[in-house]
Parts: C-alpha cells; structure tokens; sequence
C-alpha cells in the first residue's frame, strides 16, 4: 500500500513511474511532496510547472494543479500562471539542461525580475531521457554520447548562475541528505521572490554507466563522502575543496517581488 503522504500527493493511478532504476528523481519528488505537506499549503493553490526531460515527468505524478509545457520553457509558462494568478504557489520542476541550455535566457531573467516562484532543479549533470547528451552542468572531462572523447567545456554551476543573476534565495541539496534537502526546499518554497534549489540527482543509466560511476547505491554514497556545507567552505582550503559539492544555502536576501511591483503599477493607472 502506498504511504498516506504519496496517497495525498502523487495521483496514484499513474504510477509506478517510468524512471530508471536506481535514479533518484523519485526521492527528489518525494522530497517536494514532504516539504508541501510540512508547510500545509492548501494544494488547490499550488502550482507545478514543467518542462521536457527525465525530471519534467515529475508534473505528471504530483496531484496538484500541474502544468507540462514545451523543452526550456517551464519558466516561461510559470511566469504568466503566477502574473494571471498571483495567489498561486508556483513551482517550476526542471533538469539541468532543460533549464540552463534551452532555457538559460528564462532562467536568468525570472532571477533578475525576481517573480515569486520556486525552481527545483532535478541535476544529474547529463540529458537522460533524450539519450544520453551532455549538458551545461556535465563535469570536464567526463563522457555523455555527445562528448564520446570526453567533455570539453566548463560546466556551469547553477547555484552561482542564479545568485548573480538576481535571485533572493538559492539553496543546493542532494538525494542521500533527504532530510536537509526537505528542510532547504521548504525555505526556498515561503519565500517571497525568486528561489532556486539545485537538487543533485543520479543517473546510473547515462551518466553512471557512461562514466564508470558503479551502483546506484554508491553513486548515492558519492554524494556522501564528497559533499561540504557552505558553512564550512570559507575554513577549507582550495585543496581540500577540489572536485567536491559544495550543499547548503548560498544566498538568502530579501528585494521587492516582480509580481507585487506589477500589482502595484496596474492599480496606480487605474486610480
């Protein structure tokens, strides 16, 4: 029998899902589902927006007003759900290609107008379901079926992406620290502006076997030994910091909300 939080948030009859074995997009969408329940958002106020890609499938699962758009521009649509409707808690579900490569520009430009909505970025450094690609965020060096000699190109990192684009709060979580992962999406989710968690997932099938990564179980463990909270970063040196992920929150301020400034301009013209 499904638990009482999956038969409160998941429409179950569409499952089992159609993720791999071993990926952990499903502890990243349990991992949503615990944070709207512990916050008691009423869920016919709650709006999940996706793209296209192994994440995107997520808006499918999640019994809430849910919306799956076109590759790179969930952002996009979730702009105009939230200016149609600001009383909606809007939450955009997106991978790290679909919304650092097609949907960079959206990215950015949500972070710089600061509009009230979460984006949850399901990373796997890879394009899974369209076969394997590398993406924006694939480390140099390591393998994708487009990069078969290995990956040229310096990967982006999300997290300092958004901050300097504009984003009031930004968070990176991974799925083994399930419970830090929840607390940092529940922060992301009450606040008011644009908020960003980059949710390090794994892909055994692509990236893990492409890479010689092993078992789902010790691509998890790597997120294990191999990651350091942002409280601790500035006591480290950059030896110590090679080659690991850095968790935590990067960035929490408080600016004027994109959506309230619109409200505010549309009642001085009508007055």
């Amino acid at each position: 029998m499904p638990s009482q939080l999956v038969r409160d948030n998941l429409r179950t009859n569409k499952l089992p899902h159609i993720w791999c074995a071993g990926c952990s997009n499903g502890i990243a969408m349990r991992a949503i589902s615990q944070a709207i329940e512990n916050l008691g958002f009423d869920k016919k106020k709650v709006c999940i927006v996706s793209g296209i890609g192994c994440s995107s499938r997520t808006s499918g699962y999640m019994n809430y007003n849910t919306l799956h758009t076109t590759h790179g521009r969930a952002i996009a649509f979730a702009t105009g759900v939230k200016l149609a409707n600001p009383n909606l808690k809007v939450m955009v579900v997106t991978g790290d290609g679909d919304c650092s490569a097609i949907g960079g520009n959206h990215l950015i430009h949500a972070a710089r107008r600061n509009i009230d909505i979460t984006t949850i970025v399901f990373n796997n450094n890879i394009y899974g379901m369209t076969g394997g690609q590398f993406s924006p965020t694939t480390p140099m060096e390591n393998y994708g079926t487009t990069a078969p000699y290995g990956n040229m190109e310096k990967p982006f990192d999300i997290c300092n992406l958004a901050a300097a684009a504009g984003a009031t709060y930004v968070a990176r979580g991974t799925t083994y620290h399930v419970n830090p992962l929840v607390k940092l999406l529940e922060k992301a989710m009450i606040k008011k502006g644009f908020a960003l968690v980059d949710v390090m997932s794994t892909c055994p099938t692509y990236y893990g076997r492409k890479n010689k990564k092993g078992t789902p179980a010790k691509m998890l463990k790597y997120f294990k030994d191999n990651t350091i909270d942002t409280k601790r970063v500035e006591k480290l040196s950059k030896e110590q910091l090679e080659n690991k992920i850095i968790i935590g929150e990067f960035k929490n301020t408080d600016e004027l909300e994109f959506t309230d400034k619109y409200l505010e301009l549309i009642k001085g013209w009508e007055g």
